[in-house]
């Protein structure tokens, strides 16, 4: 646990508290300091992992992404060229640190220099390791209730919550054999203990597709098992998402239904870019891999596995199956969210999002990010680019 004071009271101690640590919170509090002014002893980034961006660095590890999806100027820093000026001072071929299209960057890469923005603004040293529990709003500012019994009051608070809580869980999956994990469970450990095993992977998706290449590249024989064809996309929304191509339209449309609507239609959900999409189709070849798009109605287990039931009457035997669903689409935050929209009277649409303005402002002390967010920021708030439009927001306001 980090050594800096607890504030005891909900008298105003910050200006600024950021709850959540991954990719949205590391670039927020990285602008407010380098672009906004804000003392570093003025503000504090409330996450209850060990380091910042563990979650992210966890989930990226599962999957064995290799590459981002997204281009190189999608990245924590303040200059979006700084990316590229921190690979020219490394040694070692371009082609090793970014692939086409785009000039994505590899994943280790982009990890380095996010250790180099949380280093050169000495985030880590404003780390507070615990969880928010509950949030209240006051005329002075914003009180947060850790879940180690603390309080914190800040002036200003940033909700940058992402959805890495709620893994989705299909109905006929249950959530407790120990044969049957989703691979973004916190503190996920469902690997196949030995080699072989048959696995199902269930998904259909970049994250089950890079799961499935995985296990099979470890030498395990797969079942990918997905409702619907490989949707083939570079990106998870058109780039015309970034800028006023879409957007335009969108900030015009002022009924919310219809940007929910908008939004649900522009993201690419449960897709892949080209490459994995040629990776999985050498492991199929290879007979490495085998496809199955159908849907599945039911898992018995049995003394050597588990046998999952399909349409039409199909079945499977496995020995592990994993979950490779994402994450459910219902507004994160839980409870704390729940008691804050109950309490500080929140606007949120029918879709139970929240009604932010300009300045991504749900209430004059509680500004959003990430999901949070979408409503005003539209189909690429939850990404990378998402976090560096927020950063813009809060600057400018």
């Amino acid at each position: 646990m980090n050594s800096h004071p607890r504030v005891a009271s909900t008298s105003t101690e910050l200006d600024w508290l950021i709850i959540g640590g991954g990719i949205h919170g590391v670039h927020i509090a990285a602008r407010l300091i380098g672009e906004g002014r804000v003392a570093s002893e003025r503000l504090r980034i409330l996450d209850p992992a060990d380091r910042l961006l563990e979650r992210w660095q966890t989930c990226t590890t599962t999957t064995s992404m290799t590459h981002l999806r997204s281009p190189s100027v999608h990245h924590l820093d303040l200059d979006p060229w700084s990316l590229q000026e921190y690979a020219d001072t490394l040694s070692g071929r371009r082609t090793e640190l970014f692939t086409p299209p785009y000039d994505r960057p590899s994943l280790e890469l982009f990890d380095a220099h996010c250790d180099r923005v949380v280093k050169t603004y000495a985030l880590e040293d404003l780390h507070i390791r615990d969880r928010a529990a509950a949030c209240t709003v006051h005329c002075d500012g914003v009180a947060v209730r850790t879940a180690d019994g603390f309080e914190l009051g800040a002036r200003t608070a940033v909700l940058a919550i992402g959805s890495s809580d709620q893994p989705e869980w299909p109905e006929w999956a249950p959530r407790d054999h120990p044969r049957i994990a989703h691979v973004f469970e916190l503190g996920f450990n469902g690997w196949p203990s030995r080699v072989p095993e048959v696995v199902a992977v269930v998904g259909g998706g970049i994250s089950a597709t890079q799961v499935a290449l995985r296990l099979a590249d470890e030498g395990h024989q797969v079942h990918l098992i997905a409702r619907h064809p490989l949707r083939r996309h570079q990106f998870d929304s058109d780039p015309g998402w970034l800028g006023p191509k879409f957007m335009d339209g969108f900030n015009r449309e002022r009924d919310l239904d219809r940007r929910r609507a908008m939004i649900l239609e522009a993201r690419h959900r449960g897709s892949v870019p080209p490459d994995v999409r040629y990776a999985l189709g050498q492991a199929v070849d290879k007979g490495q891999i085998t496809r199955h798009l159908i849907e599945i109605e039911e898992v018995v287990a049995g003394c050597d596995g588990l046998r999952l039931r399909l349409s039409y009457s199909e079945w499977i035997d496995v020995e592990r199956v994993l979950l490779a669903t994402g994450f459910a689409p219902g507004r994160p935050g839980g409870a704390m969210v729940d008691e804050l929209v109950a309490s500080a009277g929140l606007p949120c649409a029918r879709c139970g999002y929240p009604v932010v303005d300009s300045a991504l402002r749900w209430h004059p002390r509680i500004h959003v990010s990430g999901p949070l967010a979408e409503l005003e920021l539209g189909p690429a708030s939850r990404n990378i680019a998402g976090a560096r439009r927020t950063g813009d927001r809060l600057v400018e306001a």
